[in-house]
C-alpha cells in the first residue's frame, strides 16, 4: 500500500494546548495528476467531515487493490482552531474568535506578485512553465511571515494544495440544496462532478474579491495566462467549492453517497485505475454569479417562509414575510420578494434575523442590476 498518514504540528497557541492537522496521503509523492481534498474549513460544517470519513475508506480500499495512479491528499478536517471554538454549548467555526476573520476569506493572494516575479522567466515550454509557476508560488508562500496559529494553519494547507491539479474544498451551507462554485473556465472539468453529486446549482465566478480557498488555488493561473498571453500557460489547477446541502444534513447514507461521487470523479480523472463510470445526467446547468440573488431582511424580525428549497419563483413573488413581534395587528408583516425569476437553493435555519441579514439565495438566469447579486461576503 502507498498510504501514509502525516500529522503537522501547528504549535502551542496557549500553555498546555497543541493543535495539528492530519494529511492522509495516497500514491507516490509527485505523481501526476495530483488531487487535494479538504473538509470543513468552516469547522461547524459537519457534512464535509462525514463525506471525508467515507471517502477515506474508499481510498483505502482502492489503495489496497493497487489502484491509486496519481497522488491524492485528503485533509479530513481543515480547521482545528474552529473545531475548538464552543460558546454556551454551541459550535462557532465560521469565524476566528480572536480576530473575527471568516476562515474562508482573505487567504494569501499571490497572483499579482507572482506575475511580477515571473516576468522574464517563462518560455515556450508549457510543462516547464507549469513547474516554474508552482515553484514560484511556493517560494512566495514561504516568504510570508506566519506569526499566528491561523497563519501557520493556512500555510500548511495552501502549501499542499498549490501543487495540485485538482482542488476540492468541501463545505455545506445553512439550509440548502447541494451546489458548487467554480471558475467559468472550469465548467467542463467540474460539470461531471456536479452530475455525480446531483448538484442543483453550479455558480460560475472568476472571484478575486474575497480570496476564498478555491480562488487562491485556481485564479493565479488565469491571471498569469492573461498577463503573459504569448507564453503557453494552462489552467493547471481546477478547483471548486462543494457545498454539501445544509448543516443538518449529516448521515452515513449521505456521507457515503457524496464520497462515492467524489471517488468516481477521481477515477474519471485517472487518479484511480478502476473502470471508468458512466456520467449521470446533469440536474442543472451553470449559473453566472451575477444572476444569483440574495434577498435580505429589511428589518429585524421573525422569518415566515412562503417557499420551499428548490421552489421556482417569479420576479416579485413573496418568498418570506418578516414578522415584527412588537407591531400592532395589521402592521406586523413585511413581505420579502424575489427580484427576478429563479430557484431557491438556500434558506436560513435560524428564523430570527436582524436588518440586512441574507434570507435566501436564488439562482436566476440573467444578471441582476443595482448590487442585488451575491457578493460572497456572507
Amino acid at each position: 500500500m502507498s498510504y501514509r498518514r502525516e500529522e503537522v504540528d501547528l504549535g502551542m497557541p496557549s500553555p498546555g494546548v497543541r493543535q495539528s492537522l492530519v494529511f492522509h496521503r495516497y500514491g507516490d509523492p509527485g505523481a501526476r495528476p495530483k488531487a487535494y481534498i479538504q473538509a470543513s474549513i468552516h469547522a461547524d460544517e459537519i457534512p464535509a467531515m462525514m463525506a471525508a470519513h467515507h471517502l477515506l475508506q474508499l481510498l483505502h480500499a482502492a489503495d489496497s487493490r493497487g489502484s491509486i495512479r496519481g497522488e491524492i491528499v485528503l485533509v479530513p478536517y481543515a480547521n482545528p482552531i474552529g473545531l475548538g471554538q464552543w460558546i454556551d454549548d454551541r459550535s462557532l467555526g465560521r469565524h476566528e474568535l480572536r480576530g473575527g476573520l471568516n476562515f474562508n476569506r482573505s487567504w494569501p493572494d499571490l497572483e499579482e506578485v507572482a506575475a511580477d516575479r515571473l516576468d522574464g522567466s517563462l518560455t515556450d515550454d508549457e510543462e516547464a512553465n507549469v513547474s516554474c509557476i508552482r515553484k514560484t508560488l511556493l517560494t512566495l508562500l514561504d516568504e510570508r511571515q506566519n506569526r499566528h496559529l491561523l497563519d501557520r494553519k493556512r500555510h500548511a494547507l495552501l502549501r499542499e494544495s498549490l501543487t495540485a491539479d485538482y482542488v476540492l474544498d468541501v463545505h455545506c451551507d445553512d439550509e440548502a440544496l447541494l451546489h458548487l462554485y467554480t471558475l467559468p473556465q472550469h465548467w467542463e472539468e467540474i460539470g461531471d462532478l456536479a452530475a455525480e453529486l446531483g448538484a442543483h446549482v453550479v455558480l460560475l465566478d472568476e472571484g478575486g474579491s474575497i480570496q476564498a480557498f478555491d480562488e487562491v488555488n485556481s485564479r493565479p493561473w488565469l491571471v498569469l495566462q492573461r498577463r503573459f498571453p504569448k507564453r503557453p500557460i494552462p489552467l493547471a489547477c481546477v478547483s471548486a467549492t462543494v457545498e454539501l446541502r445544509g448543516r443538518a444534513d449529516v448521515s452515513d447514507a449521505l456521507g457515503r453517497q457524496d464520497a462515492i461521487a467524489i471517488h468516481r470523479y477521481l477515477t474519471r480523472r485517472r487518479l484511480i485505475a478502476d473502470a471508468l463510470p458512466d456520467v449521470p445526467a446533469l440536474t442543472c446547468g451553470p449559473t453566472e454569479i451575477e444572476a444569483c440573488e440574495v434577498p435580505r431582511a429589511p428589518a429585524a424580525g421573525i422569518l415566515a417562509y412562503k417557499v420551499r428549497l428548490g421552489s421556482e419563483v417569479e420576479a416579485g413573488e413573496v418568498i418570506a414575510e418578516l414578522v415584527d413581534p412588537y407591531a400592532t395587528p395589521g402592521a406586523a408583516r413585511l413581505p420579502i420578494r424575489a427580484s427576478a425569476a429563479g430557484k431557491i437553493f438556500t434558506r436560513r435555519s435560524d428564523k430570527y434575523v436582524l436588518a440586512h441579514h441574507p434570507v435566501a439565495k436564488i439562482a436566476g438566469k440573467t444578471a441582476l442590476a443595482g448590487g442585488r447579486a451575491y457578493s460572497g461576503e456572507d
